[in-house]
Formats: C-alpha cells, structure tokens, sequence
C-alpha cells in the first residue's frame, strides 16, 4: 500500500548493520531520520528512482562504492604509516605506477 511504513526484519548477517526498514513513498512524500535529515522522492520512472536529501552540512553523504573506496584507502594508508621509509617508497611508487596504468617498477 503506497504510503505505507512498515519493517521487515531482516537477517542480521551484513556486517551486523542492524534491521533494514522498507518503505513505500510516493513522488513528494518524505522520512525523516534523526530529526534532522529529510529523504524525499522527487521523481520515478520505470525502475530509477530520484531521491532527494536534505542534511546539516556537517552530515557526511557518500554513495557506498566511493565510502567503500576511501575506507580501503585508509586501511592502506594505515598500514603504510608502519612500513619503514624505502619499503613506503616503493609502496607509492608502485601505487601511482598503477594509477597511471604502467608497470611498477618500469622506468
């Protein structure tokens, strides 16, 4: 039923994120969470839908692939931060090689 709010439990086994909440809105409906931070449906056609947010500016909002990509980035630099001078050289020198798309190691 369109407009309807309604919870699902669901299994627990995404990293223990806890129960995700289904929702039916329609195009100008709102949830509000946290007080704070408004999800508005702005627009639908076919199967994309456009959401609209409204957040503090201090709120940080990431489409997961780029959150997921800064976190392995931090991971890596974390564990860079405990190799020594030379071997967090060629760790770089390697990382850019590859981010321009030559080989490591190629001069």
């Amino acid at each position: 039923m369109p407009g309807k709010l309604f919870l699902v439990a669901a299994s627990r086994a995404r990293a223990n994120r806890g129960i995700m909440l289904y929702l039916t809105r329609k195009i100008g409906e709102s949830v509000i969470i946290n007080d704070d931070i408004e999800v508005t449906v702005v627009d639908i056609r076919g199967k994309s839908i456009k959401l609209g947010f409204t957040f503090p500016q201090t709120a940080s909002v990431l489409r997961r692939e780029i959150y997921e990509r800064i976190q392995e980035e931090n991971r890596a630099a974390a564990a860079a931060a405990e190799l020594g001078d030379d071997e967090l050289a060629d760790a770089l020198k390697g990382h850019a090689d590859r981010k321009l798309g030559g080989e490591p190691g190629a001069e």
